[in-house]
């Protein structure tokens, strides 16, 4: 079966971190809260049952999410097992979870390729969903598709190619 792979971005793309008030001054404070009252951006049940469909269709999931900038390891762990737990809060059924450096080029090293190389496959089709034009720029370079997760609707994508 050909492997394919979604890939999600989390800050403003499936958790609203933009409209926790006062979310800049937290991260600039190295306090978590911001990434735990993060609301989701969509019904997170209609859209892990989707995504549990595309799983079944031979789709993996992965979420490549950047940390906070200029912030201390120990910070950098804190918001890393945050946002797990928030995904995990909401039962999003992802394969791979990355979180990576403010402004790391999501293509290399965050992209899961380093693990398919010493797994069984490489993923042929790989789609990015993303609220930045840069990322999804660079993606673009290198991946192929890349979806504005500020623009479009990524619940109602996602079932359009569940009926595919």
């Amino acid at each position: 079966m050909v492997k394919k792979l979604l890939v999600f971005d989390m800050d403003g793309t499936i958790a609203d971190l933009y409209g926790v008030n006062g979310w800049l001054a937290l991260l600039r404070e190295e306090n978590t809260l911001p990434y735990e009252k993060a609301v989701p951006m969509y019904d997170m049940e209609e859209m892990r049952e989707t995504l549990l469909k595309l799983k079944k269709c031979g789709y993996l999931v992965a979420v490549t999410t950047w940390l906070s900038k200029e912030s201390s390891i120990e910070y950098k762990r804190a918001v890393t097992e945050v946002k797990k737990a928030w995904l995990e809060s909401f039962g999003f059924p992802f394969d791979f979870f990355h979180a990576v450096q403010y402004g790391t080029c999501k293509r290399y090293p965050t992209s899961p390729r380093k693990q398919y190389k010493k797994g069984s496959f490489y993923p042929v089709e790989q789609i990015l969903f993303d609220d930045s034009t840069e990322v999804r720029n660079d993606w673009e370079k290198w991946h192929g598709t890349a979806i504005d997760a500020s623009k479009e609707n990524i619940l109602e994508i996602l079932k359009k190619m569940v009926d595919k």
